[in-house]
C-alpha cells in the first residue's frame, strides 16, 4: 500500500514450478488494469483474494466477488477482464496444460466459468501455499491431484474415485517403504502411482487412512527425524539440509522448528547437556 491514502500499487509474481501439468503460477494485485480480448493455450484457473472482477467469455459477461468463487477459463476461448472498483483486486492463477484437464472439456467449461465451490477454493489455496515453497513439489503434486479430481467432477467428466478397502494397508505400507528409500531425492506422485499400480488420489487416501496423515507430511517428518540424528552426530545444519532432502538450510530451519520447537542450530548445541536440571518442588 503506498502512502498518503493512494491506491495499492501493482504487484506481480510469476514462476514455473517443478510440478507436471502446471505451466505457470501467477499472483497479482491490480488496481486499474484491463485485459484485452485474448486466448490462452492453457486452462486459466483463478481464485480471487480481494476485490471484484468483471470478464467476458465467448461474448458473455460474468462477474466474480468474494472468497468462495473459482474461475476456470478454457483454452482457445476468447476472454477479457477488468477491475470493478477503485480498490482493484488481488488474484492467484494457475495455468494448467492438458495433463490436468483435456481440451475436449473446453466446451463444457465455457458455459460455467464461475464455480461457487468452497471445497475447490480451499484445495486451491492449499495448493498455492505448497507451490510457494521451494521444497513443496511433492505436496503440490498431491494437492493438484485432488484439485483435478474436483474440476473433472464440476465439468461432468468421469472421475475415478474409490473408498479405500482391504488394499489400503498394503498400498500404504508400500508407499511408506518407497518414501523411506527416497528420503533424500524424493519421489513424484506420478512415479509412486506407476510403481505401485494405483491412482494417485487413491494412493493418498489409502496412506491417510492407514497412518493418519498424507504422504507429503510423512516425508517431511521423516526428513526432520533424520536431521535430528545427523545434527547430534556433529554435522552442520547446511550439510544436514542437503543430506535429508530439504532445498536449503532455510527450509530445514522452518520445518525443523515447526516439528521440534527449536531451530536446528540450537538443537545441535544442546547435545552436550545430558539433562536439564529443573527446580525442585
Amino acid at each position: 500500500m503506498s502512502g498518503n491514502g493512494a491506491r495499492p500499487e501493482t504487484r506481480i509474481s510469476a514462476w514455473r514450478p517443478a510440478v507436471a501439468g502446471i505451466a505457470e503460477v501467477f499472483h497479482a494485485r491490480f488496481t486499474d488494469h484491463a485485459y484485452p480480448l485474448h486466448t490462452h493455450r492453457t486452462w486459466d484457473l483463478m481464485i480471487l483474494d480481494e476485490g471484484c472482477v468483471d470478464f467476458a467469455v465467448d461474448r458473455h459477461r460474468h462477474g466474480v466477488t468474494g472468497a468462495d468463487a473459482v474461475v476456470l477459463l478454457p483454452p482457445g476461448v476468447p476472454h477479457d477482464g477488468r477491475t470493478v472498483t477503485p480498490a482493484g483486486f488481488r488474484k492467484r492463477v494457475l495455468y494448467l496444460d492438458d495433463r490436468v484437464l483435456p481440451e475436449r472439456l473446453a466446451g463444457a467449461a465455457v458455459g460455467i466459468p464461475v464455480h461457487a465451490d468452497v471445497l475447490l477454493r480451499r484445495r486451491l489455496h492449499q495448493l498455492h501455499l505448497a507451490l510457494g515453497s521451494a521444497d513443496g513439489a511433492f505436496e503440490a503434486e498431491s494437492r493438484l491431484a485432488f484439485v483435478r479430481e474436483r474440476l473433472l467432477a464440476r465439468l461432468g467428466a468421469p472421475v475415478r474415485t474409490r473408498t479405500p478397502g482391504r488394499e489400503a494397508a498394503p498400498l500404504a505400507a508400500a508407499l511408506r517403504e518407497l518414501l523411506d528409500a527416497r528420503l533424500r531425492g524424493g519421489v513424484t506422485l506420478a512415479e509412486a502411482g506407476a510403481l505401485l499400480h494405483a491412482h494417485p488420489t487413491h494412493l493418498i487416501r489409502c496412506f491417510r487412512r492407514a497412518y493418519g496423515l498424507p504422504p507429503h507430511a510423512y516425508l517431511t517428518g521423516r526428513r526432520v527425524e533424520r536431521a535430528r540424528h545427523l545434527l547430534l552426530e556433529g554435522l552442520r545444519p547446511a550439510e544436514v539440509a542437503a543430506a535429508v532432502g530439504f532445498h536449503d538450510q532455510a527450509h530445514l530451519n522452518r520445518h525443523f522448528t515447526r516439528h521440534v520447537g527449536v531451530p536446528p542450530g540450537r538443537f545441535a548445541a544442546s547435545s552436550g547437556a545430558r539433562a536439564i536440571r529443573w527446580p525442585g518442588p
